[in-house]
């Protein structure tokens, strides 16, 4: 249970600042000042975000900021050019005028009465992305940044490709999601009247972020642009990178404690998408602003705090548990490690032999083959979780059914998995473009399946995903598949279950055409991180039960219930899935009214790959007594065997009149995707 700490009289909250660009563009934040800032200057905290400070992040902002403030921060909430309550317009995503825009506002910060001169950076997602950038931009005030579920890759671990294959819902859902963020109009209260021609520029300079990002479909320099990953060297202030077990990024968090040389803290809990304070699923969650402040007091205030004595990382080592879609709570333990790699960590090989993972190779040289089920991938419940019901995967003996599956004999004693496994296969194809999915299992006794990990590769970037090539069908080649990084115990008497598959839709376009997909035994296998014991977990500090600010008083006008619905024609071989999200409508503080509602939904037919087709629809509405405003996004992705068609609708209405509607379509070519 989240405590909610007292702050009343501990700050003054400015709801509407201009912060000034060099090329006159006004930026908008709000500000949280500690009370006695002006005669006693406190360091500040940036969250630098398109999400909107007025509304649809308010209530959030001021549950974190209000508490940081009460322990003597400045909190800064900068809307990102564009969005919001800022002037300019948003293109994309991290381009380089965003990183700009923040190391003048971080200059601007830092010049105010109000701040010491240190200013840290906190976010999760974007803000976590665009925080790793800052740094290593090396603006001189920057002393230190909290990255939440962020990346140092951007083509390999967010929301547009995996292993290089296109992640069809993740990238269409997040696509119409930044639509809303470049095309939302600012608020009139705080822009004033010329809040409708900034609107008009918005929605007349925005072009589909989707078409970008389908025009990119290899690892090339526009996915190296924000991927500190390319130079880990230029980041120089403290990090503390945080990344949750069902989260789509949570693999950066140690490559980041790998890669980077400046002082670094690392954390993975069990949780998906959300701060590891609030109350969602899964938890346990812990005092993580508590956290927060000791590592900005360390390396801000300089005081000692105690947080740089303790282990460089620290891990949530998830029980075993029966297949379900959500998981209030996971069992488990917290364990640590001095650094990453970790001395304790060591690999252990399973080969995939006839239906069997074993310890040995068997000397049977004929392959196995297997054609791939479009509808393979029903069951992989969400990317990125964001503590939904229906973001975990369910019992995967169904999707073990449709693939190569290979399983060991009962497990002599426990397994406790940490890092990244990898399976070395020996494949073969019928096709020149093809991909495949690894998805690692705990199978308990009766027979229950549950996802531990999985990972995705386009067989076309085995050997590279900036120089990809055509596969020669029927011949032999090796692919190292990287599975997503996780922390899972497995008890002896269950089993562990590798299972391989060229088909993954929804997460993964089809390929072109049906794929048998050949695996060679005994020249497959799985290495395996696994973890020996490690006395000093049990000494370890445990985390402060959670805390927050107040949030905003806010009103209830109404609720609707998401819907899912799965549509299986056995006559034609046709799946349709339906999925509506839940939505609320509520007033907040000085009378704005918020609603917005979310559908998507695809279908594929069984032996046609190029029937799949996804999309995904967005409204959001903002109404007050003197303004009302609402937006609609729709996206539309289908293919043939040479390209990708992209329809991509936008309509703006203003006091129930049309204000704006404009329809794009893209012919994109596939790249070997």
């Amino acid at each position: 249970m989240v405590t909610v700490t007292d702050c009343a009289g501990r700050y003054e909250r400015v709801d509407h600042v201009v912060i000034p660009m060099p090329d006159g563009v006004r930026l908008a934040a709000r500000l949280w000042i500690p009370s006695g800032a002006g005669a006693d200057p406190v360091p500040a905290i940036l969250e630098y975000i398109p999400y909107r400070k007025n509304d649809l992040y308010a209530v959030r902002d001021q549950a974190r900021f209000s508490y940081l403030a009460a322990h003597g921060y400045a909190g800064v909430r900068l809307d990102v050019r564009g969005s919001g309550d800022s002037e300019g317009v948003l293109t994309d995503e991290y381009v380089r005028q965003e990183q700009d825009d923040a190391v003048a506002a971080i200059a601007w910060i830092a010049a105010q009465p109000w701040c010491s001169g240190a200013v840290g950076m906190i976010g999760k997602s974007w803000g976590g992305f665009n925080g790793l950038q800052v740094a290593a931009r090396r603006p001189p005030a920057l002393r230190a940044v909290v990255s939440l579920y962020s990346t140092d890759d951007r083509y390999a671990d967010d929301a547009h490709y995996m292993g290089g294959c296109l992640l069809t819902g993740q990238m269409l859902g997040w696509g119409s999601n930044m639509a809303m963020c470049s095309t939302l109009p600012p608020d009139p209260r705080s822009v004033g009247e010329g809040w409708k021609q900034m609107w008009q520029e918005r929605l007349e300079a925005f072009h589909p972020q989707v078409d970008t990002w389908l025009r990119h479909q290899r690892r090339d320099d526009y996915w190296k642009h924000g991927s500190v990953g390319e130079n880990f060297a230029d980041i120089t202030c403290a990090v503390y990178a945080v990344g949750g077990w069902c989260d789509g990024y949570r693999d950066a968090v140690l490559r980041l404690m790998a890669g980077l040389n400046c002082p670094r803290k690392g954390l993975i809990g069990p949780w998906s998408h959300q701060y590891p304070m609030d109350d969602f699923e899964p938890g346990p969650h812990i005092g993580f602003l508590q956290e927060v402040v000791r590592f900005f007091d360390h390396f801000m205030k300089g005081e000692d705090t105690g947080i740089m004595d303790e282990p460089a990382l620290r891990v949530f080592l998830q029980e075993s548990v029966p297949p379900a879609t959500h998981y209030p709570e996971r069992a488990g333990r917290w364990a640590a490690e001095p650094s990453w790699p970790a001395p304790g960590v060591s690999t252990r090989r399973f080969y995939l032999n006839d239906g069997e993972l074993s310890s040995a190779p068997s000397s049977a040289s004929r392959p196995a083959s297997w054609a791939g089920l479009q509808t393979a991938g029903l069951d992989a419940g969400a990317w990125c979780a964001f503590g939904n019901p229906l973001d975990a995967p369910p019992d995967q003996r169904g999707e073990d059914g449709m693939s190569l599956s290979f399983t060991s004999a009962p497990l002599e004693s426990d397994l406790v998995i940490l890092g990244d496994p990898v399976a070395h296969l020996e494949l073969g194809t019928d096709q020149r473009s093809a991909l495949v999915v690894v998805r690692l299992c705990d199978v308990a006794p009766d027979g229950a399946s549950t996802l531990i990990t999985r990972g995705l590769l386009n067989l076309t970037h085995a050997s590279s995903h900036e120089h990809p090539e055509p596969l020669e069908e029927g011949s032999r080649f090796a692919a190292g598949v990287k599975l997503q990084s996780t922390g899972q115990v497995v008890p002896a008497g269950h089993r562990l279950r590798v299972a391989v598959s060229p088909t993954y839709f929804p997460w993964a376009w089809p390929s072109p055409a049906p794929v048998v997909l050949s695996l060679f035994g005994g020249a497959s296998f799985l290495d395996l991180p696994l973890r020996s014991g490690q006395p000093s977990d049990a000494g370890l500090r445990p985390f402060d039960p959670p805390e927050i600010g107040p949030p905003l008083d806010t009103e209830l006008l109404g609720r609707r219930p998401g819907s899912n619905v799965v549509i299986k024609d056995p006559l034609s071989g046709r799946l349709e899935v339906r999925h509506s999200a839940p939505s609320a409508t509520e007033r907040l503080p000085g009378g704005l009214v918020i609603e917005a509602q979310t559908s998507s939904g695809y279908e594929i037919t069984e032996g046609q790959p190029l029937s799949a087709r996804y999309h995904v629809q967005r409204a959001q509405s903002f109404s007050r007594e003197d303004w009302n405003a609402r937006l609609e996004v729709r996206y539309e992705l289908t293919s043939d065997a040479r390209a990708f068609f992209l329809t991509a609708n936008v309509a703006a209405d203003t006091n129930g009149n049309r204000f704006f509607s404009r329809e794009w379509s893209f012919e994109i070519p596939r790249d070997l995707v």
